[in-house]
């Protein structure tokens, strides 16, 4: 199994310079700890516009709130800037603790299905692209910190809510086989849904092009992980019996739920840190206001799998 880089476009400068900042930073990283300096290199300056902003407007779950408005662009530079920030670090929370860890159950077996040399070298094959990925919107989160000069620590940040939800239903399983097929299913939704996810971000164009290169890198490699995922999924409820079968079908619709919704403690987190005055009962406002709906609508690729498995879609 040889570890390929994500797909990208060499005519697109954006794409190229994120990608060979990938190749110069990975085997830094696993041999000696040091600054990452392609970060730093002059190529970057014509990548990054202190003029553009870091995160779409619209999706903040407050934009257009009059509390929003009244802020002086620069709250509002620093709250986008955060959002972004959020954003990778959301990213790198799904693909540590949900998926990586159910990718490692499957090549390990842990269902009994006996996959083929073939299935477990696309399982292990994902498992690296997604330390690319991690990589990838590390130097995302490392790069804006920088050329904006401020701080924006992860650890200000709760983990995401889909992490969060992951590992309480982790929590409430009755049994190993139980919280088994609650990680498969929750890493199943990760990967059939977060190219939608990315696509929120990708195709604005109102945001870093450096910001749009990496998420775009990232999609294209997530359409075959769905694949992956499903043909996986399949394979393992194949071999269930009912009880088993209902457990995981229960568990992908809660994963559905926790990977949609609006990640509130996250948003509050931030508005906090920035001291944003009434950022709270903007928040909550912005929450109970009509014509709120979920930032992703639908993972409709889970609707489909569902149909797949011959599961009716009647909750």
């Amino acid at each position: 199994m040889t570890a390929h880089l994500p797909q990208h476009d060499p005519s697109n400068p954006v794409e190229t310079a994120v990608i060979r900042g990938l190749v110069r930073s990975w085997p830094r990283r696993a041999t000696v700890r040091r600054r990452e300096p392609e970060l730093d290199a002059p190529t970057m300056n014509e990548l990054y516009d202190e003029g553009l902003t870091d995160f779409p407007e619209a999706m903040l779950p407050f934009a257009g709130h009059p509390l929003w408005e009244r802020l002086d662009d620069e709250r509002r530079t620093r709250v986008r800037a955060w959002a972004w920030i959020a954003y990778n670090k959301n990213v790198i929370d799904i693909e540590q603790d949900v998926v990586t860890p159910a990718f490692g159950l499957l090549f390990r077996d842990a269902f009994g299905t006996g996959l083929s040399d073939a299935d477990r070298e696309a399982v292990v094959q994902s498992m690296v692209d997604e330390e690319y990925y991690t990589l990838m919107h590390l130097n995302a989160s490392t790069l804006t910190r920088r050329r904006r000069g401020w701080e924006l620590p992860d650890a200000t940040l709760p983990k995401s809510l889909t992490a969060r939800r992951h590992r309480e239903a982790l929590a409430r399983a009755a049994s190993p086989r139980s919280a088994a097929l609650t990680s498969l299913a929750y890493a199943t939704v990760a990967e059939t849904s977060i190219a939608d996810y990315l696509t929120l971000v990708a195709e604005d164009p109102t945001i870093q092009p450096v910001h749009r290169a990496t998420i775009a890198l990232h999609r294209r490699d997530e359409r075959a992980h769905a694949s992956v995922s499903a043909e996986m999924i399949v394979l393992v409820y194949d071999r269930l019996d009912s009880r088993d079968r209902e457990i995981l079908v229960h568990a992908l619709r809660d994963a559905v739920e926790a990977f949609t919704a609006t990640d509130t403690a996250v948003w509050s987190a931030i508005l906090a840190a920035e001291r944003i005055p009434d950022g709270e009962s903007m928040l909550r406002e912005a929450a109970e206001g009509a014509g709120r709906r979920r930032l992703l609508q639908d993972c409709s690729a889970i609707d489909r799998l569902l149909a797949r498995l011959g599961v009716a879609d009647d909750t």
